[in-house]
């Protein structure tokens, strides 16, 4: 019917070649549902077609009816014992022992049906150096199939009437049974870069996770830092001064919608702080918390400073004013950005309690940053006691004559 759903005919699926790596299938790849396995299999079946010798000295008038039955029953095993082979092991792990064990049994097979049928029975070896090609190693497919090559070679010569099949047998089962082990090989490279390819989406999901919760706790830990602080600054201005504790309430309004803001940028991963804004934003947070702060030495650009190395610093200076701010109880903050050698260094250091254990989930997050822009973070008691924080970026040099000034 026109319009109508096409029924699927599994001789076309397998002569047809579509993008989707799922609907077709190559003889050495592992079938992932039944239409991939029936696409396989008819592969698998076109080199059936050289079986035209046995099944013609099967069915022809050519030994008694036991020998017809036997000779049947053999083919029959050994064509099953063959795609068990191919369809099962070309592009799995080998099952060593099975694998060994059904070769052999194909290999008997073969030898026992040529010596009491004759010469017409030789191409079953072929069959035997593809199998070979398609399951084992290299190193031991090259030992095997010339084996095997070697045996058919042997029975043609000791078998009356081969010698017309011989001819015509011997390079196939070489080039047959080689070409198959390559197939085997580009299997196995090929499910090895499909292993390759999920982990590396795996890894690069984990570390957009990573940048993620890095991201969040910066941004959520310095703004939830300052809400907390001026809410407790209109508490207490509460009754007696309701106009400044209104204008806390606005800026607790401000810093809300800034965050919400910063939020959905992280998420979207557009966000790159600078150092402009970390600076105006330290300044209002160290004036909440009642810090005097010493901003004489901060820069807010640097001619050789990269975006996203000034990023990096920006975080940095972030994380140093919030921890100052939540955990130091100081009262006093100084802020600079020095050059020092090929770097840029951001210090923050205060009054106030100094090192306090072993690092948190923030200055872990910052090294990892820091490392990402080359940089690295430096953290220890500061000159007047307190706690003092160095991160380093590199700078990217224009010319190395030129020395570069801060701008402040």
């Amino acid at each position: 019917m026109a319009g109508g759903p096409r029924r699927w005919n599994p001789w076309r699926a397998a002569m047809e070649v579509h993008d989707d790596p799922s609907y077709t299938i190559g003889i050495g790849t592992e079938p992932e549902n039944r239409r991939q396995a029936v696409v396989k299999i008819i592969w698998i079946s076109i080199w059936f077609a050289y079986m035209a010798a046995p099944v013609e000295d099967v069915l022809g008038d050519h030994h008694a009816l036991v020998g017809d039955l036997l000779g049947g029953a053999g083919l029959v095993a050994f064509v099953a014992g063959y795609l068990a082979l191919v369809f099962r092991h070309t592009s799995r792990p080998l099952e060593r022992a099975r694998v060994l064990a059904a070769l052999g049994l194909q290999m008997a097979l073969a030898t026992a049906l040529t010596l009491t049928l004759g010469g017409a029975w030789l191409v079953l070896f072929v069959y035997v150096c593809v199998a070979a090609g398609a399951v084992l190693p290299t190193k031991l497919s090259r030992v095997v199939i010339p084996l095997v090559t070697g045996v058919l070679a042997g029975l043609g010569a000791m078998t009356p009437g081969a010698p017309e099949y011989l001819a015509a047998l011997i390079i196939p089962a070489l080039l047959g049974g080689f070409a198959m082990n390559g197939v085997r090989q580009m299997a196995l490279t090929a499910r090895a870069l499909r292993e390759a390819r999920a982990t590396v989406a795996h890894l690069a999901a984990n570390e957009e996770r990573l940048r993620l919760a890095r991201d969040l706790h910066d941004l959520l830990g310095h703004s939830l830092s300052l809400i907390t602080l001026k809410s407790e600054l209109a508490g207490r201005m509460l009754p007696g001064k309701p106009e400044q504790a209104a204008q806390q309430v606005a800026d607790i309004e401000r810093v809300s919608r800034q965050a919400l803001v910063d939020v959905r940028e992280a998420v979207s991963g557009f966000r790159r702080p600078t150092l402009e804004a970390e600076l105006a934003g330290a300044r209002t947070a160290l004036a909440a918390a009642g810090v005097v702060a010493d901003f004489s030495r901060a820069a807010t650009t640097h001619p050789d400073l990269a975006p996203d190395e000034e990023g990096a610093l920006a975080w940095a200076l972030r994380e140093a004013v919030t921890n100052v701010v939540r955990h130091s109880d100081a009262r006093r903050c100084e802020i600079a950005l020095t050059e020092e050698g090929d770097e840029l260094c951001l210090t923050v250091s205060d009054d106030g309690r100094g090192p306090q254990g072993t690092h948190g989930n923030g200055l872990t997050g910052l090294s990892e940053r820091l490392a990402l822009a080359d940089g690295r973070l430096e953290t220890g008691p500061g000159p007047r006691c307190g706690f003092r924080l160095r991160a380093f970026v590199p700078l990217a040099r224009a010319s190395a004559r030129e020395r570069p000034t801060l701008s402040l």
